[in-house]
């Protein structure tokens, strides 16, 4: 049953969080809770581990959040990119509870960096949520 992960999933979250606060360069073990941020050639210093999540009703379809607080956006089975996004930073855990902030793509083409930081939060009860899936990790500036 999905709902048997979800103290799996607040502890892999919370990982990510603690990671997130205290960025390293370093990098090990390419999985979701692989112990320090890792660098790269493009990236010195990482500061987010984008993670996209997919709920129990649905496991093939990543969840989608609009990238602005606009409250007529409707990201349901989305692939619209300029309205909608899949990729989040885990902002905040509380109990089984995770607050996650809406990554979207960047518009400047030659960054180096593939993310920028909305105002888009959304806090989700991780029993709905049967994976995860981590990318890589990066810099996301105005965090």
């Amino acid at each position: 049953m999905c709902n048997d992960k979800t103290n799996s999933l607040a502890e892999i979250l919370s990982v990510i969080l603690v990671l997130q606060q205290n960025a390293c360069v370093d990098s090990c073990l390419d999985s979701c809770d692989r112990p320090m941020l890792g660098g790269g050639p493009t990236c010195l210093v990482c500061n987010t581990r984008p993670v996209m999540i997919y709920t129990c009703g649905n496991g093939s379809i990543p969840w989608s959040m609009p990238i602005s607080k606009d409250s007529t956006a409707n990201c349901t089975g989305s692939t619209n990119t300029t309205t909608c996004s899949s990729v989040f930073r885990v902002e905040k855990i509380e109990g089984t509870c995770c607050t996650f902030r809406v990554l979207q793509d960047n518009p400047d083409t030659t960054s180096l960096y593939p993310y920028v930081a909305t105002n888009s939060v959304f806090t989700m009860d991780l029993s709905c949520v049967c994976a995860l899936r981590c990318l890589t990790d990066t810099y996301v500036e105005c965090i």
